[in-house]
């Protein structure tokens, strides 16, 4: 059957992937080219690039969970529950991903800031959350959580309702049916979510900047290390670009796995 799949594809299709493909390869190779690959260690193994790589973890790895604490609850929101301007909520919680990344920290600083619509009342409380790694973290949040939601949201709504349905006419309550049905069923969209968000989150730039700004050790992820490093030392920067493509290969062919799915017991 998969040898007769591939008589129903156009001939006019594979150059096109071909040329699609090439446009994605051919600045990646081009980078290879200048890789200073005899310094290529001690470049990536500088001090500020190992406070930079172990910030981006630490904050990309609690980005990630708080997409994970979120976006669940959404995704089964938009994809279960029927409420007024359903379609405008959607909109809304993916508006990040058209976003360009300086707007979405302009509105974190507005919201967050020390002057903003929350700040001002945080910093009475004696919480500055702007220029922290605090904001590292919110800011990878604003910008990942989308992916988490679109992605638990499509695949709930491809797998529908029926099993749920069958739980609460044997007696199940709600809670025993979120927890034994709904969320092994979609289990392995949570995963590919996972990835997906700490991936973006690691690759955060744009409002990252703008709202927690660049010091060293405190907010500065590795793409802010590069950007820096690009004008002082262009063979740092491009080692540290060649580190974020290979976890950026690592963290993809990972997510396009095809885990199995977890039985509805």
């Amino acid at each position: 059957m998969r040898g007769r799949t591939s008589g129903y594809v156009p001939t006019w299709l594979p150059p096109i992937a071909v040329v699609g493909a090439l446009l994605v390869l051919m600045p990646l190779i081009a980078m290879a080219t200048r890789v200073d690959w005899a310094n290529v260690g001690s470049l990536v193994t500088s001090p500020s690039a190992v406070a930079a790589l172990a910030l981006s973890l630490r904050t990309s790895v609690a980005a990630t969970a708080l997409c994970v604490l979120l976006g669940v609850p959404m995704a089964v929101v938009l994809a279960r529950v029927e409420f007024p301007l359903k379609a405008l909520a959607r909109t809304l919680v993916l508006v990040p991903l058209v976003l360009p990344p300086v707007v979405g920290g302009l509105a974190l600083l507005y919201a967050f800031g020390r002057r903003g619509l929350l700040g001002g009342t945080l910093n009475l409380l004696g919480l500055d959350i702007a220029f922290s790694t605090t904001a590292v973290v919110l800011a990878q949040t604003f910008v990942a959580l989308p992916f988490m939601v679109l992605t638990l949201e499509s695949a709930l709504r491809a797998q529908g309702s029926t099993y749920e349905a069958v739980a609460s006419t044997l007696g199940a309550r709600r809670g025993y049916t979120f927890r034994h049905v709904t969320l092994p069923l979609m289990w392995p969209a949570l995963v590919a979510g996972t990835v997906l968000c700490f991936a973006r989150a690691l690759g955060e730039f744009g409002a990252t900047i703008t709202f927690a700004g660049s010091l060293e050790g405190v907010t500065r992820t590795v793409p802010l290390e590069i950007y820096l490093q690009r004008e002082v030392d262009p063979d740092a920067a491009v080692a540290l670009s060649l580190l974020l493509i290979v976890v950026a290969l690592v963290i993809v062919g990972f997510a396009y796995r095809h885990p199995g799915s977890r039985r509805v017991k």
